[in-house]
């Protein structure tokens, strides 16, 4: 792999031949500030059905009223007793911080019982969803997830830029750097599938502290 210290600002950071193919790489690299809030526990996320139709309920009605190259991340703690309540309350509280016009703060609460936390946000790759939701247990500390859209957001996008010569035919790589165990790769995976983030990257690798290295986009 050829190093990219040359390369410009609008170029890839290196190239590398594998089975005679000629792939461009782009790095980047899990700042630990995204990495945690000082717990690198795996968080533990949940799908229930329950779950899945509160996320899917917010997302249909905020997500009309979100700015272009504006992201509103969403979190709630499990389990949810009163869903039909908890999502009109949210979905009010949200409205009204979008009403007031541009905003990039976050912001929690207790509703009905259930901790939930929202982030405004922008990010450089612009997701087919503008609302990104997540229902996780009380452990689980929302933020790292918020740090992780945002950066894969921020990366994809920054590294979208950049492009090969002219002359270059070959396939795009995206390579993330990340000091954390691989178990986090679910993590990863999941987050992604929400971003529905569209690349011109036929692979997203994700090289983890021990070396091991797994797909992101699969």
């Amino acid at each position: 792999m050829r190093s990219g210290s040359g390369a410009t600002a609008t170029s890839p950071d290196g190239y590398l031949r594998l089975d005679a193919k000629r792939i461009a790489i782009d790095v980047a690299v899990i700042e630990p500030v995204v990495a945690g809030h000082g717990d690198d526990a795996v968080p533990r996320l949940r799908f229930d059905k329950v779950a899945l139709r509160l996320i899917s309920r917010l997302q249909a009605a905020l997500s009309p009223q979100v700015a272009d190259g504006q992201v509103v991340m969403l979190a709630v703690t499990a389990p949810i007793r009163l869903p039909s309540k908890t999502a009109e309350e949210l979905e009010s509280n949200i409205s009204e911080c979008l009403r007031r016009g541009p905003v990039q703060v976050e912001i929690g609460e207790t509703i009905c019982g259930n901790q939930t936390r929202v982030r405004f946000a922008r990010g450089g790759a612009r997701p087919a969803s503008k609302v990104i939701g997540f229902v996780h247990n009380p452990d689980t500390d929302p933020r790292v997830l918020f740090d992780l859209a945002a950066a894969l957001l921020n990366y994809i996008g920054a590294a979208a830029v950049k492009h090969p010569t002219e002359s270059f035919g070959g396939e795009r790589w995206l390579v993330i750097a990340d000091e954390r165990d691989p178990a986090w790769i679910a993590t990863y995976r999941h987050v992604y599938s929400q971003l529905g983030v569209s690349s011109e990257f036929s692979k997203m690798l994700v090289v983890f502290a021990d070396g091991q290295v797994e797909t992101l986009n699969a």
